[in-house]
């Protein structure tokens, strides 16, 4: 299992307990009044906004605020103009960083991303100078409880997956976009237990990382991510299971 999926489950499970809910609330209604906007308010014939809701949810974000968010983007309740940015660079080590923003400011969104690259060892590249080392993938991580891995692994690949891989009780899932919800519909009918499940961009080489540059490029990780402008923090490092884990939590 690679390290930078790893650290998405970490991000995850720390979204879910995150003090901070204000931000993981404001984050969770921009990302829904925005799939609203680009696809209607209806989920059943809108994806991205099926998934919204889901990340909503899992943060224990209240059904009215769901509602109103989503209003927002059909244009039934007035609301910020928000506009996408994706940012890209470097952080430390040469890892690639890619950054998905929701701004009502443009200007005070790209100051603060290039403050925080070049203050933590990064620095800011031009528009597609990282965008092809990553493709949008499916990504699911999922702990096999009582099933064999294997078979999950199996499931979800005759369903339609790329590639899986098991670590111990831990599975791995990579799909397409287009996929994405029949693999994870069965490995769920398999009783496992989905740990997270989001379309990402997956990079398609990494970077290997050493305990010695792991924490700067993890302090990079957070300080994006603290951003209230941020939805997404992309990068192509690849740090060993037992130092991610041990490093992440002194971060």
């Amino acid at each position: 299992m690679s390290g930078h999926s790893k650290w998405a489950g970490i991000k995850h499970k720390k979204a879910v307990v995150d003090a901070k809910r204000g931000q993981a609330f404001t984050r969770a209604s921009r990302e829904l009044t925005i799939a609203a906007r680009e696809g209607g308010g209806n989920p059943d014939g809108n994806f991205r906004l099926r998934l919204a809701m889901q990340k909503a949810r899992e943060i224990n974000m209240p059904t009215d605020k769901i509602q109103n968010a989503i209003k927002r983007g059909t244009g039934e309740l007035a609301g910020e103009r928000l506009e996408e940015i994706r940012y890209e660079g470097y952080g430390p080590a040469g890892v690639a960083v890619m950054v998905d923003a929701l701004t009502d400011n443009r200007n005070r969104t790209s100051a603060s991303i290039r403050h925080r690259l070049s203050k933590l060892g990064g620095n800011l590249g031009e528009s597609n100078s990282v965008n092809w080392m990553f493709e949008r993938k499916g990504v699911i991580s999922a702990n096999a409880g009582k099933a064999d891995p294997e078979e999950v692994g199996l499931a979800a690949i005759e369903a339609g997956a790329d590639d899986v891989q098991v670590e111990g009780k831990s599975v791995e899932i990579t799909a397409p976009p287009s996929v994405f919800e029949k693999v994870k519909a069965a490995v769920e009918a398999l009783g496992v237990t989905v740990e997270n499940a989001e379309i990402t961009m997956q990079p398609k080489q990494t970077v290997p990382i050493g305990e010695d540059k792991a924490a700067a490029v993890l302090r990079l990780m957070e300080s994006l991510e603290e951003d209230e402008d941020v939805q997404q923090v992309y990068a192509n490092f690849d740090i060993p299971t037992d130092v991610l884990e041990r490093v992440s939590a002194q971060v």
